[in-house]
Formats: structure tokens, sequence, C-alpha cells
């Protein structure tokens, strides 16, 4: 293949592994071929010094073997593409939640297009012929259009990296026509579930009139376009090797001598509506009404980063944690143990594999998620010899390939807390054995093979 040019909304040096999955995913293949990553350059520039919506500067740096190209946005474009468009209505439908959509700002419809065509005019001219460009997520879904509309011929495909809805959600978003339309500009979508292949399936046909092509192909608008399931992985290998290193070695040390006496639960997440938390605290509290001989003895330690604490669904859901939470301690809780350690900051990552080592059980039950890949990394960490259990909501995109998981709807409160108790009281044997077969699977379908899978396929696909 040609040079592979990488297209997301953020772009990281792909030489830190720290930066996180697509940094690992993609480094590799960019430095083999001296590759490009262009994006935004996270900056948000006022009119007064400049920052004219849909003229963003462009600025360019090597990291090594590699080409680092970002834009700048306006203070507009920020607050209607990316705030406005991009996570106020696209963010919430994709994730079924239609009732927290903004749709009735038709300018952010339009600054998601006028971004779009910003990057189409800074991306085209950095291009060669035999490139092959590989565009990512939401934010740039008509990327490839307008691409195509100034005469880019090259081979593009595009990943969706959140759960694409059922035909009637999406339909829900207006002008929704013309957003799926442009997704026929690509050669080859990807998508992170089997499921999310059957949605866009019945959406083209359905509202597109799309033809069945056989082989994942559907053909309408004069174009023919592949879909397909690309489950994204981790580097398992690059993780075990982390949590060998001094301070995630700290944290479990660290966690298992403050908690001798506990049982931990754990939750790690961004603090969003689609994860599920308030859900989680009430089937944790049903544990504990329920299954009172786990007072005094299990602590759920939950972590919710920040997240877009401006917009009012985020404040609401913050303040719902704080209040489940005392609650819950003011319920249970005794001088000398706490139900709940509710921490609303990041964890550094390199602290992250002693922390899930030392936790008897993850729980990751999302009410909707396009992979989730803490629910893998807990795998990766986990001792085989006395290893945890996972429970994982079944509405995960991880849950088609982690089977051996308990798996859970999280809207039923009572039985993720009948759940939570099996994963407590389950015999080391069964651990062991539902463990092996999830560490092979992550394995067998890690990062490396996400991005080596999804870059073959693009290659063999017939565009046009």
């Amino acid at each position: 293949m040609g040079r592979l040019v990488a297209v997301s909304n953020r772009v990281a040096d792909p030489r830190n592994h720290a930066a996180g999955g697509l940094a690992v995913a993609l480094s590799d293949t960019l430095n083999k071929t001296g590759g490009l990553w262009f994006g935004w350059s996270g900056k948000v520039v006022d009119a007064s010094r400049g920052g004219t919506p849909g003229e963003g500067e462009l600025h360019q740096i090597q990291a090594g073997n590699v080409t680092l190209a970002t834009v700048d946005l306006s203070r507009e474009d920020f607050e209607s593409y990316y705030l406005g468009y991009s996570n106020g209505v696209l963010w919430p439908v994709f994730h079924y939640r239609v009732d927290l959509a903004d749709f009735d700002s038709g300018g952010n419809l339009n600054a998601y297009r006028r971004v779009n065509q910003l990057f189409a005019r800074k991306l085209a001219p950095l291009l060669k012929p035999d490139d092959v460009i590989w565009i990512h997520d939401y934010h740039l879904i008509p990327l490839a259009a307008e691409l195509r509309a100034i005469g880019c011929g090259q081979r593009i495909g595009f990943f969706l990296h959140i759960p694409l809805p059922p035909r009637l959600i999406l339909a829900t978003i207006p002008q929704h026509e013309w957003l799926m339309r442009a997704l026929f500009a690509y050669d080859l979508l990807g998508f992170q579930s089997h499921d999310d292949v059957e949605h866009f399936s019945r959406y083209v046909q359905g509202e597109a009139g799309a033809e069945p092509m056989g082989e994942y192909r559907f053909r309408a608008f004069h174009r023919t376009v592949r879909a397909q399931a690309f489950p994204i992985g981790i580097d398992v290998d690059e993780f075990i090797e982390l949590g060998r290193a001094d301070e995630a070695r700290e944290t479990y040390e660290m966690m298992r001598g403050q908690y001798a006496r506990r049982r931990l639960l754990l939750g790690i997440d961004r603090l969003d509506y689609s994860k599920g938390l308030p859900q989680r605290l009430k089937a944790f509290q049903t544990l504990l009404a329920e299954y009172p001989e786990n007072r005094s003895s299990a602590t759920l330690i939950q972590i919710a980063a920040p997240s877009r604490e401006s917009v009012d669904a985020y404040a609401d859901l913050r303040r719902d944690m704080e209040g489940i939470t005392g609650a819950i301690n003011g319920e249970y809780g005794e001088l000398d143990w706490m139900p709940v350690r509710y921490i609303h900051r990041s964890t550094a990552r390199r602290r992250l594999p002693g922390l899930c080592r030392a936790c008897n059980v993850a729980l990751v039950t999302p009410l909707r998620d396009g992979m989730n890949l803490v629910a893998k990394e807990y795998i990766a960490a986990q001792d085989p010899e006395d290893p945890g259990v996972l429970v994982l909501s079944r509405f995960a995109g991880a849950a088609e390939q982690l089977k051996e998981a308990l798996l859970v709807n999280p809207y039923d409160t009572r039985a993720t807390a009948q759940a939570i108790q099996q994963a407590l009281h389950m015999s080391l044997s069964e651990r062991q054995a539902r463990h092996q077969k999830l560490l092979e699977r992550i394995r067998q379908q890690d990062v490396h093979w996400w991005s080596g899978e999804y870059l073959r396929a693009l290659m063999e696909t017939e565009g046009g």
C-alpha cells in the first residue's frame, strides 16, 4: 500500500503510546509508510486574533517518520461544530439518547459542514495520488464526500468508534439523509460490532433504497460501499508490561494493603450519561440491601473522570452521582467502612494496571457503548492464577467478543446485583477458566489485529 493518511478530530504523537489506543494502532503503519496524521490542533482562536469561521491556520511538524498536520478552529466553529453538532446531536443520538439531542440550531449543522469542508481544503494539497486515507469517527462523517467534491480519487476508509443506532433512531436527526448519503463517498465503512453493521444495512435499504450486493456491499447514489465489523482491541502485551512498572506495582500493593479486609469492585469511566453510572450505583445499593453479607465487606471504587461539565446533562449527572453515593454511604457506611469510594477525577494510565489487578470485580455496565476498552484492560491486568471477574453490559460492543464475562442488562438493577453477587462468590476454577478464554480472545483480536484487518480490507475493496 501507499502512504497511510490518518484523519481524526484530534491528533496524537504516534511515538507516545500513552496517548491512547489510536496512536498505538496507527503508529507502525504510519512509520513504515512515512505517513501523515491530520486533524484539529486543539486550539481555539477567537475572532480578535483572526479566528474566522472556516479559515483555520494549518500547522505541520515531524514526529520521527510521521508528519503531524493540524488546523486551528475559530471559537464559533468549536462551539457549533464540536460542541453543538458533533457532541450535541450526533453523540446523544448515536447513543440512543434522542431526548438529550439539541435539534433546534440549524447553525450547528452548517458549522459541521463548514469544518469538514475546511479540513478537506487543508488536507487535499498534502495528499499524494497513491495515499490510503483512513478517517475516524463521527466528527468527520462527511469528510470523504468533501474530498471527492474537490477531485480526490484516493482510496478512503472510515471507522466509527461509537455505536450506530437503528434506522428509526437515526431518522430523528434533521437532514439524516444527507449525513448517511455522505457515507457512500467512502470505499470501506468499519463498525465496532455486527449489530452496528446490521443497523447500517437496514437504514440504507429502508431509507435510501440501497441494493445489497453481497459480501457486506451496498449500492446507492451511484456508488458502492463495503460495510464490515472490525472490533477494536488493546495492545495486550503493552498493558501487561505497564503492570510490571513501579507505579502500577505500588498502586497494587497500596490497594491490597489499605483494603486487606475488603473485596473490591471497580468502575472506571468518563462521567457520561452513556456509561450507566447511576444504574450501577443503584445495583450496588441493591446488592447491599438483598445480600447483607456484603456489608462491611465489599467496597465499590468508582472513578468518573470529568467530562463536558458546562453541559446541563453532564452537570445533572454529576449531581445524581453525588446524591446516590451519599445516600448509599449514609445508609450503610460504618466508622471503619465506606461502601462507595467515588472519585471525580482522572487516574494516571500508568497506575491503572495495578488498580485493575487489585480489584476482585470490574463493573463495565454502560447503557450503550461502541466497544469499551476498560473491559479488555481489566482482563489483561489480572493474575491468571487468581483472576478477577468482569461484569459487562450486553449493550457494550465488547459483549460480542467477551462472552465469558457475566453479561448483564444495566437497566435491570436487581439482575445486575445478582450478577455482582455471583462474581464475588465465584469459585477459583471458574474464574480461571473464564479468564483464560477472555485473555485468549483479546490477544487474538488486539489493536494490531484491528488496524491490520481494517487496512487489508480497505486495500482489497473495489471502490466506486
